[in-house]
């Protein structure tokens, strides 16, 4: 997006991809179908030390932009869910349309592996796979180390320090949580999924859970994850009308009822029948006192998980940290302390959550750098 950009405006560009072909974690987003935009993106949906530094552009390149682009492709799309928007064919598409969008000044090299930067007076030489090249500007633009199986590093975080740039700690995000000490328990509901609210500290998401051999996942666990942290609880409400008087007026409605037998009314068979094993109410309700219901109404209103951590950046769909927004300009994405280096994307302390805003932010900071080149 940046060297196309900064290429429309006259510029040459080289853009060397480390991968034998560009756009591979473009190719496998959305199940193959990129889900390349979120209409709803704004600054509130991104984790940033910084929450106002993605807010210039944001602005300037908005999702109806990128929308724009995609139809003046003929891209067919659609929305699923929660303003996520799809390729009705396939991820290959777009990333087609942004090698499109490349004019001949672009030159796109692939398996290039970059081994050497550095800057004299007046260029940056950047020496990769046995070539060599050297430009009065470099944009970083290498993500972060989730997926390492993409062939994704920490490298732009090396190339930051390189340049005396500071580097906001990088842990994985958008990320299944595992399971440890007695919630072990719950991994014999592996492939068990069911629409709950999620939440860390006062952050809450409403999707859906997914418990798995390892612990939790799912959209709701996966949102939930970019805001939680080591040692913390996760808490879970898997019924949503579940309160501390639910089962209470259920008792007087239905007392031949039991805790089982309404829990599978409303989750899978299997999930009702765990949790409902953990209270420990075998009776039926009209013989179980108000304050036993009242302590099982609140536990099933906020479950508590305790984390034993993350399945780590091989699983991490994003990077929450890198490259200090304290260092960059918001508006050009240029390192204030080193005129001519940029960084945009996934390499920048800005994270977007689950469903098309990571690449909303990417393609909002690779027009900002772009324009800026121009």
């Amino acid at each position: 997006m940046c060297a196309a950009r900064a290429g429309q405006s006259g510029k040459r560009v080289a853009v060397l991809e480390k991968a034998d072909r560009p756009g591979k974690k473009i190719l496998i987003s959305g199940g193959g179908r990129c889900n390349f935009t979120n209409i709803d993106a704004g600054p509130a949906n991104y984790l940033s030390a910084n929450p106002h530094f993605a807010k210039s552009a944001l602005a300037r390149y908005t999702p109806q932009d990128f929308i724009d682009l995609v139809d003046a492709h003929g891209i067919a799309w659609h929305e699923k869910t929660l303003g996520q928007l799809f390729c009705d064919g396939s991820a290959k598409q777009i990333v087609q349309m942004l090698l499109d969008e490349c004019p001949e000044s672009v030159d796109v090299i692939c398996n290039a592996d970059v081994s050497a930067v550095v800057k004299d007076s007046e260029d940056f030489a950047v020496s990769a796979s046995g070539e060599n090249y050297a430009a009065p500007a470099l944009v970083i633009a290498t993500g972060g180390p989730s997926i390492p199986k993409m062939g994704a590093t920490g490298f732009a975080y090396d190339l930051a320090r390189q340049f005396g740039l500071k580097v906001v700690e990088p842990r994985p995000a958008l990320v299944p949580l595992t399971l440890g000490g007695d919630d072990v328990l719950f991994r014999e509901l592996s492939g068990v999924s069911a629409p709950v609210r999620a939440r860390a500290g006062k952050t809450v998401f409403d999707e859906a859970a997914l418990f798995t051999h390892n612990g939790l996942s799912g959209p709701a666990i996966l949102q939930i994850s970019s805001y939680w942290r080591h040692g913390e609880e996760v808490g879970i409400t898997f019924v949503p009308q579940a309160d501390g008087e639910w089962l209470i007026e259920l008792k007087r409605d239905r007392p031949r009822a039991s805790v089982k037998s309404v829990l599978r009314e409303h989750l899978p068979d299997r999930l009702a029948d765990a949790l409902a094993d953990r209270i420990g109410i075998e009776r039926e309700l009209g013989n179980v006192s108000d304050k036993e219901l009242r302590k099982a109404g609140e536990q099933l209103a906020d479950w508590r998980f305790t984390p034993s951590g993350t399945e780590g950046f091989a699983k991490a769909e994003v990077t929450i940290g890198g490259i200090s927004t304290s260092e960059l300009s918001s508006k050009t994405m240029e390192a204030k302390k080193v005129p001519g280096l940029y960084a945009i994307g996934e390499a920048v302390d800005v994270t977007g959550w689950l469903g098309g805003y990571n690449f909303q932010w990417a393609w909002a900071s690779g027009v900002a750098a772009g324009d800026a080149l121009a």
